[in-house]
C-alpha cells in the first residue's frame, strides 16, 4: 500500500495555522468533511480524539501521524498538512510538531490498516524527504514528495 492510494489534491494544506493540537484536530475533521470524503466532522473529531486518549500520535521529529478506525468508511482517506509554526503534539521525543498526516481507516479493514500505516511512517522517516516537505511551496509538490 502506497500513501498515493488515499491522498488527494485537495486533502494537502501547506502552512495551517492552528493554536495547538486541539485546535489541529478540530481543523483537519472540518477540512477533510469538506473534501466530499462522506464523513462528518464530529464523527472524524470523536474518533481522534478517542485514538489520542489512548496516547499521542506524535511519532518524533517534529511528525505527527493522528489516525483512527471508523465505522461505515469504506476507504482510507489521507490528509497531509504543513504547518505554519510547529506546535506542543506530547510527541515521543518532546519536539514540538509540524508536519502532520492524518489517516482515517475503515474499521473493517484489517490488516490493510498496518500497511497503511507503515506506508506513512515509512514515507516520513526519509530524512530528504521530510527536508524537501518543509521547503516545498506548492501543495503539487507536496502531493508528488508524499506520494514517493
Amino acid at each position: 500500500m502506497e500513501i498515493a492510494d488515499f491522498i488527494a489534491p485537495n486533502r494537502i494544506a501547506l502552512d495551517l495555522r492552528v493554536r495547538d493540537k486541539a485546535d489541529l484536530l478540530r481543523e483537519l475533521a472540518k477540512r477533510v468533511e469538506a473534501t466530499g470524503a462522506g464523513l462528518p466532522a464530529a464523527a472524524i473529531l470523536a474518533a481522534l480524539r478517542s485514538r489520542e486518549d489512548l496516547g499521542s500520535t506524535g511519532l518524533g521529529k517534529g511528525f505527527a501521524l493522528p489516525h483512527a478506525r471508523i465505522d461505515g468508511l469504506t476507504r482510507f482517506v489521507g490528509l497531509f498538512a504543513r504547518l505554519a509554526r510547529p506546535i506542543d503534539y506530547d510527541a515521543i521525543d518532546g519536539a514540538p510538531v509540524d508536519l502532520v498526516f492524518l489517516l482515517l481507516m475503515p474499521a473493517d479493514a484489517g490488516n490493510n490498516n498496518v500497511a497503511a500505516l507503515a506506508a506513512v511512517s515509512r514515507r516520513f522517516r526519509d530524512g530528504d524527504t521530510v527536508a524537501r516537505l518543509r521547503k516545498a511551496d506548492t501543495a503539487s509538490a507536496l502531493e508528488t514528495l508524499t506520494a514517493g
